[in-house]
């Protein structure tokens, strides 16, 4: 993501950092905004992760979070997810790591416990469109995301019979040929 940010912001003015989220390697109120889109949910301590973002920002700065809703908001990650939960169900939980903070009440606590103020969560329900179901299924042979690294642990036999249930599941958003899909999201935002 970063050589791929890089290529679209070359300037100076744009430094890449590789770090521990809950761990930033900044001293105290040095950023005017922080933008988390897609990861909070994956830190094993979002609280801590939060307490960062704010230790990190400026007096009256700001930081934004976006994390995905529920399996059923989200189907182009909640189906694939539950198939694959069928199979590996010790991996439970990690697969649903993506969904881990859905809940709205949660958001707001742990946006509130890191000491920001104004905390404000709105639900957006955005809406994605795909040529075919190949498309959809291209990153997920390729293992990108967390949740296909999971799908590719599985033998071959395996891994067809899940393709065979997502894509049986995902009929229902086939619209003139394409795979049209909702997503929501929360978008957590709160002011240092």
């Amino acid at each position: 993501m970063l050589m791929s940010a890089r290529k679209r912001l070359n300037t100076p003015l744009f430094c890449p950092v590789a770090a521990d989220g809950q761990a930033l390697p900044f001293v105290d109120a040095i950023f005017d905004a922080i933008v988390c889109q897609l990861g909070l949910q994956f830190f094993p301590d979002p609280a801590r992760g939060l307490l960062e973002f704010r230790r990190v920002l400026r007096p009256g700065g700001s930081a934004g979070v976006c994390v995905i809703s529920t399996p059923d908001r989200a189907p182009m990650w909640g189906i694939l997810a539950g198939a694959l939960g069928q199979r590996l169900p010790a991996q439970q939980s990690v697969l649903n790591l993506s969904f881990s903070l859905s809940d709205q009440d949660r958001l707001h606590t742990l946006f509130a416990g890191a000491g920001f103020r104004d905390v404000d969560i709105e639900r957006v329900q955005r809406e994605d469109a795909m040529d075919s179901f190949d498309e959809y299924w291209e990153p997920v042979e390729g293992g990108v995301g967390s949740i296909p690294q999971f799908y590719l642990t599985l033998p071959d036999a395996d891994r067809l019979a899940v393709r065979q249930e997502v894509r049986s599941q995902l009929s229902r958003f086939e619209h003139n040929g394409k795979l049209v899909m909702s997503v929501e999201m929360l978008i957590a935002h709160g002011r240092a």
